[in-house]
């Protein structure tokens, strides 16, 4: 059973990144840190997808604004075996931080 940092990313902006994938056969129980490292406000987008590309429906945050210096965290998410993280950011100023265990 994997545990603690299951996936890290310092994204690029305007981007669909996969930060972490559930591997084959996994259940996942985890908290997404996103924090926006610059001097200034950007929205960020969250989701739990079936592919790099999130569709609408998979979506946990859509352009939710996060504050310069400031954190958004989601905690208590629990994923399938092959279900994504995804990430879009406004900008190349965020460190995202994926933790927790899988099963």
């Amino acid at each position: 059973m994997a545990s603690g940092t299951l996936g890290q990313s310092a994204p690029a902006a305007t981007t669909n990144t996969t930060v972490y994938t559930v591997p084959a056969s996994k259940v996942a129980s985890f908290t997404v840190s996103i924090c926006n490292r610059g001097s200034s406000a950007s929205t960020v987008r969250l989701a739990i997808a079936a592919t790099g590309s999130p569709s609408t429906a998979e979506y946990l945050e859509f352009d939710t604004t996060v504050n310069a210096n400031s954190v958004l965290e989601r905690s208590g998410i629990v994923a399938t075996a092959a279900k994504n993280i995804v990430v879009y950011c406004g900008s190349a100023n965020f460190s995202i931080n994926v933790h927790g265990f899988e099963e």
